[in-house]
């Protein structure tokens, strides 16, 4: 018989299923939000609704030859962060007090918006360091933990 998953292991593996979604060529990125150990969204970075993918366009940071982590605002995808919090808003969930597994660190954009959902814990798997987002959160209080599927280790990092 098969081990029973923690409810970290179960929803981070959640947030890698929703990543299998993803249209982004660079990073696949998943996410689900989560209130009382019930999910109440998911997310993963791809174009907008009704906006052709990358796959079909071709990736715009990388024909600018824009580094990984720097000016987010050329790129055609919306953050897998991001959607989980529009899914969550589109159906009437709100997202005060939830939790967030996701499978890569958040940069400072979603960091900002995870504020303001008043998101309160972040569990993420892959570290992508945004000192401008650890910042953010350090000061708003959310609490930050590298929660790496393999070794069921958490880690604070803010």
């Amino acid at each position: 018989m098969e081990t029973r998953p923690s409810w970290q292991q179960y929803f981070m593996q959640m947030a890698y299923l929703a990543s299998k979604r993803s249209t982004c060529l660079r990073r696949a990125v998943g996410a689900v939000l989560i209130r009382d150990n019930q999910i109440i969204s998911t997310g993963y970075n791809g174009s907008p609704k009704g906006v052709p993918h990358c796959a079909d366009t071709g990736c715009l940071r990388e024909q600018q030859n824009v580094p990984s982590g720097e000016r987010h605002e050329l790129c055609r995808g919306v953050h897998a962060e991001q959607n989980a919090i529009i899914q969550a808003a589109i159906n009437g969930n709100s997202t005060r007090g939830a939790s967030l597994y996701c499978t890569h660190q958040p940069c400072s954009i979603c960091a900002r918006l995870i504020i303001n959902a008043e998101i309160k814990t972040v569990f993420v798997s892959e570290a992508y360091p945004d000192a401008l987002g650890e910042q953010l959160f350090r000061e708003a209080g959310v609490e930050l933990v590298q929660y790496a599927l393999g070794s069921n280790e958490l880690k604070k990092l803010v």
